[in-house]
């Protein structure tokens, strides 16, 4: 299986650290935050991992190289000054993640910490499989409704909050021009747009599996909770 970490966003809410450094670059623990990543994907056997990159993409390589010393292959794909948002990053990145065929691959957002036991994810019996997570204080509503069978739904109580951590097949992107319709960017080359519509289409036909992880997870998105995973981390 190969692995797609997002690591193209602006950081914009975590300025001004992400001023000078890409906000999966910052450190916490005494490393960088996808560097974690890159050792839980080489620890279950991934062999290849695509970053999609924007601002201050030059870092990545000069940071990272290319991935032998976590005996990863890194295939770094520069979206431009204005990133291709969730749905489109990854659709740029097929081409290396499955190519035309229906393999799974995994994503994981570039600015979240998790202790999720990657190894056990499953492949998704339809078009994604998602972990969601208790929904945190910074977003009490939630995502998802996770049903007893493993399924998942877009409506009903209660609600839990997708990680940023997925396996997914092509399958996903089925008819994507129809969901995502004349919204900006959708027309661009290569295309801009978000997952989410995607990932609702998906529900609605059944093609949508979760599990709920009751360990640590933090969505690194303010300075203040990047201080404080690193604190919990050292």
């Amino acid at each position: 299986m190969k692995a797609l970490v997002f690591a193209a966003g602006l950081g914009e809410r975590m300025r001004p650290l992400t001023d000078s450094t890409p906000k999966p670059l910052l450190r916490a623990g005494g490393k960088p935050l996808v560097e974690w990543h890159l050792e839980r994907l080489a620890a279950i056997g991934v062999r290849e991992v695509v970053l999609n990159t924007s601002w201050l993409a030059a870092q990545f390589p000069q940071a990272l190289g290319d991935g032998s010393r976590w005996g990863l292959k890194l295939h770094f794909l520069h979206e431009g000054e204005v990133p291709l948002e969730t749905g489109g990053g990854m659709h740029n990145a097929l081409p290396v993640l499955c190519g035309d065929d229906d393999v799974p691959f995994l994503a994981i957002n570039g600015d979240i910490w998790c202790d999720h036991p990657l190894g056990t994810l499953p492949a998704p019996r339809g078009a994604a499989h998602l972990v969601l997570v208790e929904n945190p204080a910074h977003h009490p509503g939630g995502d998802f409704v996770l049903a007893a069978d493993g399924s998942v739904s877009a409506e009903g109580t209660p609600r839990l909050t997708f990680s940023g951590i997925g396996v997914y097949r092509r399958a996903l992107f089925d008819g994507w021009r129809e969901v995502i319709g004349a919204r900006a960017g959708a027309d661009a080359v290569p295309p801009r747009f978000p997952i989410a519509p995607l990932l609702r289409a998906a529900i609605a036909r059944g093609a949508v599996s979760g599990e709920h992880h009751r360990g640590r997870w933090t969505d690194v998105g303010t300075p203040q909770r990047l201080a404080e995973l690193d604190a919990l981390l050292a």
